[in-house]
């Protein structure tokens, strides 16, 4: 179902205003996922990335302009974002209509070979623990040996005490990003309720209706700590984890398929 590249366009520029919103770091987190791809892949003459969780291709759209020569593929469940992304990111992947950690999901993903890197930014928390493992065990079946998971998400700590550290940083910083006109007044739910009232956008609502009460997706947010996804990935096959990058709770988690 297709959506004119204008009206994408100015959908992709709010959507990208509002994610600043919830993550004032979200571009430096951006840089650092590129960062760590372009160093897994380099000497490789047309590395072949996936996107887990693409929405727009945000992130994609980025890997595409730090490596022109990548192949990427990008996945994702919403009909909505997925519109958008191919009209207004089309150039920069492949989009994927398909549910991460369902059974059967990467059978839809096509690849031409073996993966040099699978990314994610604030996607995977939807996942269940048993569904994660999951995932994490098919990518691990997916990627070459040396290649990567790069997951950037919010992990919240496990203690109470920490929790509230983690969240006191994020909102000081989102403050001092505020007071710089650094951030915009529309916020996730905002946008979803203006892009809902688009004529244009119509028919991929009604879809996206029909999708949800079928069950299709994850409803719950499960709030895994980045040691509970760095335990995961070890049982999945990734021996080696590192946190790259961390500002409070928002952090760059990477683990090596040995």
């Amino acid at each position: 179902m297709g959506v004119s590249t204008v009206a994408a366009k100015a959908w992709v520029e709010r959507w990208e205003r509002q994610q600043q919103h919830y993550a004032v770091d979200r571009e430096e987190r951006f840089t650092v996922i590129a960062d760590v791809v372009e160093h897994v892949v380099a000497g490789r003459p047309a590395p072949l990335l996936l996107d887990l969780g693409c929405g727009p291709g945000s992130l994609a759209v980025r890997l595409a302009a730090r490596m022109p020569a990548a192949d990427i593929v990008a996945v994702d469940m919403d009909p909505v974002l997925l519109a958008l992304g191919r009209a207004h990111n089309g150039a920069a992947a492949r989009y994927v209509d398909a549910v991460i950690g369902e059974h059967g999901w990467t059978d839809a993903l096509d690849l031409a070979g073996p993966l040099d890197a699978a990314v994610s930014t604030t996607a995977l928390h939807y996942l269940s623990e048993p569904a994660l493992l999951r995932t994490y065990r098919q990518l691990a079946g997916l990627l070459r040996p040396g290649g990567v998971v790069v997951n950037g998400d919010h992990f919240p700590p496990r203690s109470a005490s920490c929790s509230r550290l983690t969240a006191h940083v994020g909102r000081c910083r989102a403050e001092r990003s505020e007071r710089s006109g650094g951030r915009t007044a529309e916020d996730w739910h905002a946008w979803w309720r203006a892009a809902a009232k688009d004529p244009l956008l119509a028919p991929l609502f009604a879809q996206r209706e029909l999708r949800e009460k079928a069950g299709r997706g994850h409803s719950a947010r499960w709030h895994l700590t980045a040691d509970d996804h760095a335990r995961l990935m070890r049982r999945a096959g990734f021996h080696d984890v590192t946190p790259v990058w961390q500002v409070g709770d928002s952090c760059v988690l990477v683990g090596v398929k040995g």
